[in-house]
Parts: structure tokens; C-alpha cells; sequence
């Protein structure tokens, strides 16, 4: 309580006796007796508790209550369980969870599933496609970071993809008791254990084929590598295997006779005493493209912006660059699109040559750019001279409509360096990325597209893009999202087609294990993005016959349709728009591969050093009573006693108001017996 409702309080006190003196004491008419004390006492007692009522004073209250540690059942719901035949065992271990009544009583339990993600509720269809082990762990780590939750791991320990998960130098905090689901023994088994193939290929020309094969077993044993086309056999190579030589790495160079995407399988021939089949046959396709875009890089400076443009384009295999000095140009005939890096004077026959072909073109601007004469030679945007360069953050803008795109991390890049002063673009543009000086946004572009008069031109106003290219690598440990942003805009710049009110975003062909999406996007007659379309995407099995229709949904400046779980097959799609005469249509592959059925055993190693790493213990799935009493008995999750501290006002206390009633009841009905009222 505080010391100001103390004072209420003492007042409060003094009020009612000055009250109560007055009313029975100094007025009243009748001798003072005993029942005109009583009378006083009543009445201070209804006036007292009225005041404290209005003072309202406040109480600490303590409650003290037990707190269970909290057990998290984490479920691997991947199909590698199914087909390692373990899932009734699964399903009996967690029934035997569930209805223990002891560890119920002892633990707060919560259950989980997970495949390549992690789900709150407890599914056990075990028919997922991808494992990621080390991202279902980071995950509830975060969830129970600040309390004690042991971790049961119901898996096989197979991930399909994801960092390591084992090693000790990950920070889980909670303490991991992985329980293996699957056969510990290693059986024989030859096996493709990775295809390296190229996505694309050029037509007349021949593309590599790597494959790993390799052999668990002790006899020596021979077996046959093939390649077919349909039922045509490209490549057979006859293989001998053993314990000592368990691995063989072959590369073979197949023709790419015809364009489009083509199919193959790769089939390592069973052996008599192979159990599991299927992991020795893999499909794959390849793309064979019978154009190449030729991109000429024209520089008058040495800059590491030159080695990383040119690498980042290369990164598709269906481009390819060359630099050039200004002085060496000649023409354009023989190029797609025309990149010009930091144009000086020197670059005046080059313009002339732009003019004349009506080439696309990308501009690169820096701190060596010649500004007079870049303002001079074109008409499309200029920049205030002010012979001073300065640092420009890139700002993402999402409304960005020419080509899809998606912010691969902007906010995080490094900067770039350009002229300092206000730009201003004087043709219709798109700008993809604006400019921030330090803390200060702005809305002057820093990368942006225009397109006049049948010819496009995208502009970069700022020198040091190989920062960028690093960046990328450092935040995901390669040049992949990079190298796709750059190669959109290649891509756009390079294409003479017309810009349509509708595109889409499709592979050509994807694998049964990965994620299918297919994007699209659709603008106003304006070329505006139009957030109101209503679009449908119906997807066709060539040889089924069989459609689905299936509405794409508006996800930030795109519409997307994910359809991950279509068989493997060929299909065309079609993406109408709802109350327009307008469609796009395409074709896809998806190839019958599903990286779960290629897995034979359990993975102990990895699931004994994340226990050994994170002070659990490893258990096998018929070791259920072992480990529930292990778990029961370790002293580490002992429940809790805590105490809960909370205010109370007294104006909450239903009882003082019916004192209250009971006082000024008992006061009036014996003054009304007494015959004083």
C-alpha cells in the first residue's frame, strides 16, 4: 500500500468519528446510552468503509502455482519414413506418449511436425518430398528459447537439403533426444548417387553428363551404366564395383540433336541381391536452345565491375560476353544487346551506331562518366553537374512493372558510387531501384527502364556493382540470386517482343521433389499493374487429358499459383483473366524424381552426434520405455514452483460492499425497533 492511501486512510478515520460524534453525540435528543454508543459505532463503521471505498487503495497479492518444463514431439512427417516401412512404428511410439499418464502429469507437452518446414500440430500422413532437419530445430529453438523444453526427435536423420545439423558448433540450447526411425543395417545396394547435368545446351552441340554412382556391399560385383532417350540407348558402360572401390565418378557428352527440352534416364543396372530399385534410376532433362544472346561490353576503364557483369551473365550458359574499348566497335550485328560502361567522349561513334541499328542498350554510369557528354548525346534523362561524386544506397520499389522482379535484398547492399546532384529523366520510365543518401530516401532513381519509340534502354546510375555480386555470395554462398536479377534485365533488354498486358514466369521443366510455381502478371492499358485482375491458370496433362483450374493469388506485385503436387508428366498451362479477352499460355515438364525414395537407412551418426552435441542421448524406436523413464527420472526437468505478484484494488472486494449493505441494514432496523425513525 502506499503512504499517500495511508494518509486517505488515517483521514477517512477521523472523518467518520467527527460524523458519527456529531450525529449521535452532540445531536441527539434522547439520554446517551449504550445503544446511542452502538448507534455511533455502526454509523462510523458505513461512513469509514465508504471512504476507503472511494480512496480505493491498492494490495500486493502473491499466488504461488507450479510450472511444468515444457516436452516438445518433434514428428518427421517426410515420405522417407513410409518407405523405409516405419511408420506404424512412429505412429505406436508417439501413442505410447500420448497416453503415458505419468510423463503427461510430469511434462507439458507439445507436439510438432516437420518436413522442409515446420508445422504446430502433430501430422503423421508422412508423404512430404523435402527433409530439413537443422531448420525444424533452429525454429523451436527460437520458440522456446526462454524456457526449459527437452526436444524428442521422431526421424530417420536423412535431410534433403539444409546446412548440417549434427556438429557442436550449432546453437541449439535445449538439450535433443533424437529417437531413429529405420533399418540400421547396411544392406547391398548400388546406387546413382548424384546426376550433374547443365540446364541448358545449345542446338549441334554436345553437353556433359557427370554421374557418382556408388556400391554398399563386400562381394565384388559388375553392373552396367545407362543412358536412354525414350527407349534408345545414348551410352552403356559396363562397371566393376567392390568394397575397396565403392565409387566411380563417370562423365559422358550427349548430342543435343533437337530444340526444346529433352528427357533422358540414367539407370545404374540392379544387381541379384539389390533390394531397393528405385535409386538406380534417375531422369533428367535438358533445355537445348538453338539461339544464343551475344552481349558486347563496351568500356574505356579497367574496372572490377567489367569482371563481374561479365560473369554474371555468363552464369547462363545461353549467354555470352565480350568487352570492347569504344574504338574497337564496328558494329552491332552480331549483338543482342550492347552494354556501355561509364560513356566518355570516346563513346560518340558508338552512340552513332545505337542510333543507326536501334539496338537495346545498358547504361552503367560512375564517377569517371563524362557527364557533358552523356547529357549532349541523348535526350532521355540528364544529371546536374556538379563535378562531385557521392554514396547511394539502392531502395527496392515493389511497384516496378516492365518485367517481374522481386527484391533480393536491397536494403542490405553495400553502396554504389555516382554523380552527385538531382537527376532527371525526361522519357517515360519504370524505376526499379531508387536512391537513399545515408538515413534520407529519396525519389530519385537510381536504376530504371525506359523504352521509346521500339527501343529500350535500361539505366544503372552507379559504379561498383561487383560489391553487390560479392554480397550476394556472402548472404547465400553463391552468385544464384545475383546473377537471376541481372539476368531479368538481360533478358528484358535483349528481347525485341513486344510488352504484353499479360506474363508469365514458368521453367521449363522441374523435378517431382522441387517447388512449382508459376507466376504472371497483368497491367491496366496504361502498362500499370492492375491489383484487381481476377486470374485463372488451368494446367493440362498431355496425356491424360486431365485439367485443373486453379486461381492465382496476389502475392506483393505478382500472381502466383503453386502446383507442387502434380504427378510427373508433361503439361501446357493457360493464364486467362477473368472478364478480358486475354491468355498466355506455356509448357512445363516435371520429372518423376523423388530424392525421400532414394534413401535406404536411418542416418545414426548424424542423430548420435546431435544428441552427444546437445547433452540428450540417442534412442532406437523400440527403446520407447527407456526413453520416458529416462526423461521422468532426469533430474534437469524438475517442475517449477513460482510466485505470481499482482495488484488489487479494494474496490475489487465484493465482500466489503455487502458490509457495507449489512451495516446501514443493521442500524436501520434497530433505530426503526427503538422507534427512532
Amino acid at each position: 500500500m502506499q503512504l499517500q492511501d495511508i494518509g486517505f486512510i488515517i483521514a477517512s478515520v477521523i472523518i467518520a468519528i467527527i460524523v458519527a460524534l456529531f450525529h449521535y453525540m452532540y445531536k441527539a435528543k434522547s439520554k446517551k446510552s449504550g445503544i446511542t454508543l452502538f448507534f455511533a459505532f455502526l454509523r462510523f463503521l458505513s461512513v469509514f468503509l465508504l471512504l476507503v471505498l472511494l480512496v480505493n487503495p491498492t494490495f500486493k497479492k502473491h499466488t504461488y502455482y507450479t510450472e511444468k518444463p515444457s516436452l516438445v514431439i518433434a514428428v518427421d512427417n517426410s515420405a522417407s519414413i513410409q518407405h523405409l516401412n516405419q511408420s506404424n512404428k512412429a505412429k505406436e511410439l508417439l501413442a505410447a506418449i500420448v497416453n503415458h499418464k505419468e510423463l503427461q502429469n510430469r511434462f507439458k507437452v507439445d507436439y510438432y511436425s516437420f518436413s522442409d518446414r515446420l508445422v504446430d500440430s502433430l501430422t503423421t500422413r508422412f508423404d512430404q518430398k523435402q527433409t530439413n532437419i537443422a531448420n525444424a530445430l533452429e525454429e523451436l529453438d527460437q520458440i522456446y528459447k526462454n524456457t526449459t523444453a527437452p526436444i524428442v526427435l521422431l526421424t530417420d536423420g536423412n535431410q534433403t537439403y539444409g546446412k548440417e545439423y549434427q556438429f557442436k558448433n550449432t546453437t541449439y540450447k535445449q538439450q535433443i533426444f533424437p529417437i531413429v526411425v529405420g533399418d540400421t543395417m547396411r544392406i547391398t545396394d548400388t546406387k546413382i548417387e548424384q546426376l550433374n547435368v547443365n540446364r541448358y545446351a545449345y542446338l549441334k552441340n554436345k553437353f556433359p553428363v557427370e554421374a557418382i554412382l556408388t556400391y554398399t556391399g563386400t562381394e565384388a560385383v559388375d553392373t552396367k551404366f545407362l543412358i536412354r532417350s525414350g527407349s534408345k540407348v545414348l551410352h552403356s558402360q559396363t562397371l566393376s564395383l567392390s568394397k575397396e572401390n565403392s565409387s566411380k565418378i563417370i562423365t559422358v557428352h550427349l548430342p543435343a540433336d533437337a530444340a526444346g527440352v529433352q528427357q533422358f534416364s540414367a539407370q545404374l543396372v540392379p544387381i541379384k541381391e539389390e533390394q531397393n530399385t528405385i535409386n538406380n534410376l534417375q531422369s533428367f532433362a535438358v533445355e537445348v536452345i538453338d539461339q544464343k544472346t551475344n552481349v558486347v561490353l563496351i568500356s574505356d576503364i579497367s574496372h572490377p565491375d567489367l569482371g563481374a557483369i561479365k560473369n554474371s551473365i555468363q552464369h547462363n550458359e545461353r549467354r555470352s560476353v565480350v568487352i570492347k574499348k569504344p574504338s574497337k566497335i564496328n558494329g552491332f550485328d552480331d549483338y543482342q544487346l550492347v552494354i556501355l560502361y561509364q560513356p566518355t567522349s570516346n563513346f560518340r561513334g558508338v552512340y552513332a551506331e545505337l542510333l543507326k541499328s536501334k539496338k537495346n542498350y545498358l547504361t552503367i554510369t560512375g564517377a569517371k562518366t563524362d557527364w557533358s557528354f552523356l547529357n549532349g548525346v541523348q535526350q532521355n534523362y540528364a544529371q546536374e553537374r556538379t563535378r562531385q561524386s557521392e554514396y547511394y544506397l539502392p531502395i527496392y520499389n515493389p511497384n516496378y512493372t516492365t518485367f517481374l522482379t522481386e527484391n533480393i535484398g536491397f536494403e542490405d547492399f553495400p553502396p554504389l558510387v555516382g554523380a552527385f546532384g538531382e537527376t532527371t529523366v525526361k522519357a517515360a520510365s519504370d524505376v526499379l531501384l531508387y536512391k537513399r543518401i545515408g538515413a534520407i530516401e529519396t525519389k530519385d532513381p537510381l536504376a530504371f527502364t525506359i523504352e521509346n519509340e521500339g527501343q529500350r534502354e535500361g539505366v544503372l546510375l552507379g559504379e561498383g556493382i561487383w560489391r553487390w555480386r560479392a554480397h550476394s555470395y556472402l548472404a547465400s554462398k553463391n552468385f544464384d540470386t545475383f546473377d537471376d536479377f541481372l539476368g531479368k534485365i538481360v533478358q528484358y533488354l535483349a528481347s525485341t517482343k513486344k510488352k504484353s498486358r499479360l506474363t508469365t514466369s514458368a521453367a521449363s521443366f522441374y523435378y517431382g521433389n522441387a517447388s512449382i510455381k508459376i507466376k504472371a502478371a497483368y497491367f491496366t492499358k496504361n502498362y500499370e499493374f492492375d491489383r484487381r485482375g481476377n486470374l485463372q491458370i488451368a494446367v493440362k496433362n498431355k496425356k491424360t487429358g486431365a485439367v485443373q483450374q486453379i486461381p492465382m493469388l496476389l502475392k506483393n506485385n505478382t500472381y502466383e499459383s503453386d502446383i507442387t503436387n502434380l504427378a510427373s508428366g508433361d503439361y501446357e498451362y493457360t493464364v486467362t483473366v477473368q472478364g478480358e479477352n486475354i491468355a498466355k499460355s506455356g509448357v512445363f515438364a516435371i520429372l518423376d524424381y523423388d530424392v525421400e525414395q532414394q534413401l535406404l537407412n536411418a542416418d545414426v551418426t548424424k542423430l548420435k552426434q546431435l544428441a552427444t552435441h546437445t547433452e540428450g542421448s540417442a534412442y532406437f524406436v523400440d527403446q520407447s520405455n527407456q526413453l520416458i523413464n529416462d526423461l521422468i527420472a532426469d533430474q534437469r526437468y524438475l517442475p517449477v514452483q513460482k510466485r505470481r505478484e499482482s495488484i488489487v484494488s479494494l474496490i475489487d472486494w465484493k465482500y466489503l460492499l455487502a458490509i457495507i449493505i449489512l451495516v446501514l441494514a443493521i442500524e436501520w432496523f434497530i433505530r426503526k425497533y427503538k422507534g427512532l425513525i
